[in-house]
């Protein structure tokens, strides 16, 4: 069996600009024969002035198809140029159209009819330059309007890669900061001479390094998946914490299924665990809720680190990774519509809300 070789994308380009002519031919010049057809109905004419109407049209479709490959070759001439030669073209053009139009209306409707002078055939031909040049003019206005929307497109495509590589960029910059976090926790362990609990953490770092590769990182996740990730990564903290880090993961049944970023709760906890959990004399807690309210999920993280005396805002650093790149990966997926907030704990400790649309997983293609 001869398989059918594949299209590139500028060959279906290309039979859907052909098709598209083909298409505007046709009917145009039906449009033209049906003006023409209503014209005479006016006037006493005989039932085979109709056939002349129609031979009239067929001829316009077939002289003009010439323009269009002449109007392909002189596209890439200066304005002025190829405005000169498309206003030639097309007075040659309607010069034949007459001579054809005026030889079939006399061999047919006059009998076989000749003038008396060779002149006599160009009889109508400003007209017809008229209906040429505007047939010209929407080839040519067809033809720029085509150019603009590829244009168009390519730009929104462009502005769509550039889009997913910030993101992309922003998602990834997780990695080598969480690793470098993360591998200081092992080496402080392996220079306690703490192998074990070394080499454990190792293993559940190769775990969630796999599945942070195995995850598209511009795509959304569920919220569901998105804390099978979390619960990933605070193995690996609790290698090192043991029994003084608790967590408490709380979702509502309705927000499971919604859409979230991958990874954007892992810099939230990782933060809670740097300032909060590490300097926590006992047990460090860590609550992770959502929910839904007027359409919208929220999604909290707190901790039960030192209480907070001053604004939470005042304690962002601009230039810390964490919390910086979850706000920008926020606004660069959701614009204006999201809310990051940095709240006072109920009793002590920092609470990250996240506000986003509600996305539920069904609504994705």
């Amino acid at each position: 069996m001869i398989k059918k070789p594949i299209k590139t994308q500028w060959q279906l380009l290309m039979d859907n600009r052909n098709r598209f002519f083909w298409l505007l031919q046709a009917g145009g010049w039906i449009g033209y024969a049906l003006v023409n057809y209503i014209g005479s109905l006016m006037h006493e004419m005989r039932d085979i002035y109709t056939l002349i109407i129609i031979l009239g049209a067929y001829a316009g479709f077939l002289i003009t198809i010439p323009l269009r490959y002449l109007y392909r070759r002189i596209w890439e001439l200066p304005p002025p140029l190829m405005m000169l030669i498309a206003i030639v073209a097309s007075y040659v053009t309607a010069v034949a159209w007459a001579i054809v139009d005026n030889a079939t209306y006399w061999e047919i409707y006059k009998f076989g009819f000749r003038p008396d002078s060779p002149f006599f055939y160009l009889k109508n031909s400003l007209a017809k330059f008229y209906i040429i040049l505007s047939w010209s003019g929407l080839y040519f206005g067809i033809k720029y309007y085509q150019m603009l929307q590829e244009e168009k497109q390519k730009a929104l495509l462009a502005s769509s890669m550039a889009h997913q590589a910030q993101l992309k960029m922003l998602r990834y910059q997780l990695n080598p900061h969480f690793l470098f976090n993360t591998l200081n926790a092992i080496s402080t362990l392996i220079l306690l001479k703490d192998n074990e609990k070394a080499n454990l953490m190792v293993n559940k770092l190769s775990h969630f390094l796999r599945f942070s590769l195995d995850n598209e990182p511009i795509k959304k996740v569920t919220l569901e998946k998105e804390v099978d990730a979390l619960l990933l990564y605070l193995d690996i903290e609790k290698v090192r914490f043991d029994e003084q880090l608790e967590i408490d993961i709380r979702l509502s049944d309705e927000t499971k299924n919604a859409l979230v970023p991958s990874l954007i709760c892992q810099p939230l906890i990782e933060n809670s665990i740097k300032y909060a959990i590490a300097n926590v004399e006992g047990v460090g807690k860590i609550r992770v809720r959502s929910w839904s309210e007027e359409g919208n999920l929220l999604l909290e993280v707190c901790d039960n680190g030192p209480k907070i005396q001053t604004d939470p805002e005042k304690l962002f650093r601009k230039d810390g990774v964490g919390l910086n790149n979850t706000r920008q990966r926020l606004k660069s997926l959701y614009g204006k519509h999201y809310r990051f907030e940095m709240l006072k704990g109920e009793e002590s400790g920092l609470c990250v809300r996240i506000t986003l649309p509600m996305e539920m997983l069904e609504n994705q293609q």
